[in-house]
């Protein structure tokens, strides 16, 4: 499959290399790809390939917003909304608001009752939005190690054929996607962000996910 990652910060690095590892072909999309850590990112993948937003949405059949929440409205105005058409769209977004944590909490500029991937599907329309790979950090994404315990992600989003899409490439990545229904779900899913900074923030603890426990 051809992916496009939209945001050449270290999220949308890690998960553009775990895609190329996959076999997949990957378009990492940027503002400026001679920025060094993208100059970095192909030398250390010859197989990666690097673009502007637009162009990144263009080559990839299924695109991963990786990028802060605060730029996400920007980067999919220079990709082209009409370029996100009938696509499937890993959100992997946090709505963090530009204030700093209050004890180890991060600050949303949503309230509870709305997500930023709801305000993206409302930007897309005709694109399939999935929430994804929100709630963990960057180093846990691909292939994480729990003493062989697989680790939940949770999911949401209105297109069941696109969360079958994304939930394969979860249990490739070696997670449990646990579907919590349409996108109004994301207004759970994103504040697990917040839970799981807080022993970052708050003790240096950066290893960690959730798992959802079932009898």
């Amino acid at each position: 499959m051809k992916i496009g990652i939209i945001g050449s910060g270290i999220v949308g690095r890690v998960l553009a290399t775990a895609f190329l590892k996959e076999g997949d072909e990957v378009m990492l999309g940027t503002r400026n790809i001679t920025k060094p850590e993208v100059v970095a990112w192909q030398n250390e993948n010859p197989g990666g390939k690097a673009g502007n937003f637009e162009k990144t949405v263009l080559f990839g059949e299924l695109i991963v917003l990786a990028i802060g929440g605060t730029s996400v409205e920007e980067a999919i105005n220079l990709a082209g909304k009409q370029n996100f058409k009938l696509k499937t769209v890993i959100d992997a977004t946090n709505p963090i608001a530009a204030t700093p944590p209050v004890n180890g909490v991060l600050q949303f500029f949503t309230s509870t009752n709305e997500s930023l991937m709801e305000k993206i599907q409302a930007m897309l329309p005709d694109a399939y939005i999935v929430k994804a790979f929100n709630s963990v950090g960057n180093t846990q994404m691909y292939k994480p190690e729990y003493n062989k315990i697989l680790p939940t992600m949770f999911i949401c989003g209105n297109n069941e054929d696109a969360k079958k899409t994304v939930t394969g490439i979860l249990t490739k990545f070696g997670w449990e996607a646990e579907d919590m229904g349409h996108a109004e779900a994301a207004r759970a899913i994103e504040p697990l962000s917040m839970l799981w900074c807080i022993p970052g923030l708050l003790h240096n603890q950066w290893t960690h996910a959730f798992k959802l426990l079932k009898k």
